[in-house]
């Protein structure tokens, strides 16, 4: 593998990104990057995809030259059975340049969502429901979509990381790297090609939002290394580390609010939506010549294919949040809310999906947890270095708390004020989803703060404060969930508070 990191005992994280090696995936977890990929993404396709990318360039509402698209007069669908070639033989021409085969499943699985759902676009354009997508993804891209997943190890449907937001973007000026002004999206659905936009400012709070990841990967690579050294100081250093990159992560997450209109977000969301638990795909959808995992033949050669449901791309996806969940041990509750976030796991590249699995189990085996609070019951010779490791736990958990209620506030501006569809993109309820991690993280401060003392103990004024805000946004959530439970007839999820 070339130069790779040796900071941890059993997963290599990328220290020397190797851009010039086209066999290692486009996703894998470094040093320098964190979650984006390791290499820019790539943005034009060799020739033998130039049908595709003419119909790409064609697909969005408002194209680059600012005329009308396919999708602005539900054309797309004729225009993929008149013009489109099956062009599985060329993906296979180019299997071992996994970046290149990134940025075709990227671009396959752009196409392969605006087809299922452009039916449900003019629908909620004429101001109606949903209704039904199209059922049967034809063979031009489905055999092509599936292939390319299987050699990036994703699902055969748009994915967060690996098409919709992390492998989605350019730079205008190469040199000015990832500045937010600097970056532009390489494919959309509605108007997101004109950088101002709503459509390209969600996605691209994002992006910005994950630039901010390598310290945090570095964070919880030290924390994990003091453990092993029993070194208080470097366990100290590490955990602000992490919260200094939490916390730019969430102020680049503010910026959502003006980048990203509320009242434009359901216009473009409808073409995010996915299979699983939503009532557009009642069947799941056909994958036309496409095995499925059982069958012995290619699919196709019949006509036939393979029914497939799956769920559709989400912020939730993302991996930031969940690491630092692993990190610290954050114990979700165990419900059917907490099992669609296993669900998820699934929906990540698979370097990320290891990473955070061994993050986990090291942080576990390691106690981690215990021994940074001093909850395993060795006394150090100074008590003081305890009290600043829970500060700092606190106030890393206060971060996550403050990501989770944005997003949970976000939800209910952007969504639950704007449309009365019963789930989310990735197919979880709405008006419960959210509120299942909040209010974790909410118990988790608590009891971390109780366990020492409370306002009794020697937390400091900060931490009070940071109380203060907990306690009331318990009360808060446990009210607006019931409100909108009421309202859409949801069932209602107990949010309780210790």
């Amino acid at each position: 593998m070339g130069s790779l990191g040796d900071n941890t005992d059993d997963f290599r994280v990328l220290d020397d990104l190797q851009t010039d090696d086209v066999s290692l995936p486009a996703f894998m977890v470094s040093s320098t990057r964190g979650f984006l990929p390791r290499i820019d993404p790539i943005v034009s396709l060799p020739a033998d995809f130039d049908p595709l990318e003419f119909i790409l360039q064609r697909m969005p509402i408002k194209t680059l030259s600012g005329e009308p698209g396919l999708l602005a007069d539900g054309k797309l669908g004729e225009t993929v059975t008149n013009e489109l070639p099956e062009l599985t033989d060329c993906i296979d021409k180019y299997k071992d340049n996994l970046p290149l085969m990134n940025a075709l499943y990227r671009d396959y699985s752009f196409l392969a969502s605006a087809y299922l759902l452009e039916p449900c676009h003019q629908r909620f354009m004429l101001g109606e429901p949903y209704g039904l997508g199209r059922e049967t993804l034809p063979a031009n891209i489905s055999r092509p979509i599936a292939r390319c997943a299987a050699l990036c190890d994703f699902k055969p449907f748009m994915e967060y990381a690996g098409s919709y937001a992390l492998y989605n973007y350019r730079l205008a000026d190469p040199s000015l790297g990832l500045a937010p002004s600097n970056v532009r999206l390489i494919r959309a659905f509605e108007h997101g090609l004109d950088p101002d936009s709503s459509e390209a400012g969600f996605v691209l709070v994002h992006i910005d939002m994950v630039r901010h990841s390598a310290p945090l990967v570095q964070g919880a690579l030290g924390a994990l290394a003091a453990r092993t050294t029993g070194s208080r100081s470097a366990l100290h250093s590490a955990l602000k580390t992490v919260l200094t990159a939490l916390t730019a992560v969430n102020v680049a997450m503010d910026t959502m609010w003006r980048r990203s209109r509320p009242r434009e977000y359901t216009s473009f969301r409808t073409f995010i939506f996915g299979i699983t638990a939503q009532s557009m795909f009642p069947r799941g959808v056909l994958y036309a010549g496409v095995a499925g995992p059982d069958d012995d033949d290619d699919g196709g050669a019949d006509g036939g294919g393979t029914r497939m449901s799956f769920r559709g791309e989400s912020g939730a996806n993302d991996s930031m949040i969940p690491l630092v969940d692993n990190l610290l041990g954050v114990p979700m509750p165990d419900t059917p809310l907490t099992q669609i976030l296993h669900d998820f796991r699934e929906y990540r590249p698979s370097n990320h999906r290891a990473f955070l699995g061994w993050v986990r189990g090291r942080s576990e085996a390691l106690g981690l947890k215990a021994w940074a609070l001093g909850l395993d019951g060795k006394e150090e010779a100074d008590e003081r270095a305890h009290e600043e490791s829970r500060r700092l736990w606190l106030r890393i958990l206060n971060q996550v708390r403050d990501f989770r209620w944005r997003h949970w506030c976000f939800a209910r501006e952007y969504i639950l004020k704007q449309t009365n569809h019963p789930t989310a993109t990735g197919g979880s309820p709405i008006v419960t989803w959210l509120p299942n991690q909040l209010q974790a993280v909410l118990d988790e401060m608590v009891l971390v703060y109780s366990a020492f003392g409370g306002e009794k103990g020697r937390f400091g004024q900060e931490c009070s404060d940071i109380m203060c805000v907990v306690r009331r946004q318990q009360e808060m959530l446990r009210k607006e969930v019931r409100k909108y439970c009421e309202e859409r007839g949801a069932e209602a999820t107990t949010v309780s508070s210790n």
